[in-house]
């Protein structure tokens, strides 16, 4: 299967010609999830399909297009767009503004349209038991500074306290729950597309903000990136949850990597954006 796109061409001094060609699409197949895993638990990937089927065309943002949506007992297909020639990444003022207009235009609206949206909670038994195994390896890699070693230990035993704190950082909204840079694009004309939305979800928008600061923004950039998005008068009550994530997300990173410094260093300012 291809997907049709544009190509124009010129001749030295003639018109220039447009005709459709074919591109290949970005092919996304998934087994069913493992019975009792976390993406089994949280619809993972019906959730994707759902998305693509139901809300993207409605959603107001960037996304890639969707030729094909399946959920069967094999698993899901999803035959997309395929972005791939786009810059990855995006500019993380750009990301804000464009996450804040999605969760402003279904702010209270689409949580009601869709209720199958993962709601805030979900598998967080799973993830409380993930973070208390994680948390001794966590600690032995000798590289967290002394505020997020002592702010993580905390944690522990209190992931499902963190997460339930969600609920209190603004009304519930469509958000993308995994909006980091490696799940964006941007186009020639400076356009994002947001991509991979197996974590789509009904929460505060400022979750997904949390995220992009903690996964994807240099701490010096934190200021500009909230002013980008708008007020973000509750965002200490996501981070928490969003630490538990990134602390996560860092396990693996070998101690003393670049990836690693970055983690450490955005971790950081988290923490210290909640003393």
């Amino acid at each position: 299967m291809a997907a049709l796109g544009l190509c124009s061409t010129a001749t030295a001094g003639g018109p220039r010609a447009v005709r459709w060609v074919a591109v290949p699409p970005f092919v996304k197949r998934r087994p069913p999830a493992a019975p009792g895993s976390i993406p089994a638990v949280l619809g993972m990937f019906t959730g994707e399909v759902r998305f693509y089927r139901e809300i993207a065309p409605l959603l107001g943002v960037r996304v890639p297009a969707c030729y094909t949506a399946e959920d069967t007992a094999e698993g899901t297909l999803l035959v997309l767009e395929d972005l791939s020639a786009w810059t990855p990444g995006a500019d993380p003022a750009r990301a804000a503004r464009v996450l804040s207009g999605m969760h402003h235009r279904w702010s209270g609206a689409g949580p009601v349209r869709w209720p199958w949206l993962r709601p805030i909670g979900a598998a967080i038994d799973l993830v409380e038991e993930l973070y208390a195994r994680t948390w001794p390896h966590l600690v032995q890699r000798g590289d967290l500074p002394r505020p997020v070693a002592a702010f993580s230990e905390a944690l522990v035993g209190r992931v499902t306290d963190a997460e339930r704190a969600i609920l209190d950082a603004g009304p519930l909204t469509i958000i993308h729950g995994d909006a980091q840079a490696r799940n964006m694009r941007t186009g020639p004309a400076g356009e994002v597309a947001l991509l991979d939305w197996e974590d789509v979800s009904a929460a505060p928008g400022l979750l997904d903000l949390a995220w992009l600061l903690t996964s994807s923004t240099d701490p010096g950039r934190w200021d500009e990136v909230i002013d980008a998005y708008g007020p973000a008068h509750g965002l200490h009550h996501v981070l928490p949850a969003v630490i538990v994530q990134g602390l996560l997300s860092m396990t693996g990173e070998p101690p003393g990597s670049p990836e690693a410094r970055a983690w450490t260093a955005r971790l950081d300012e988290a923490c210290s954006r909640l003393r």
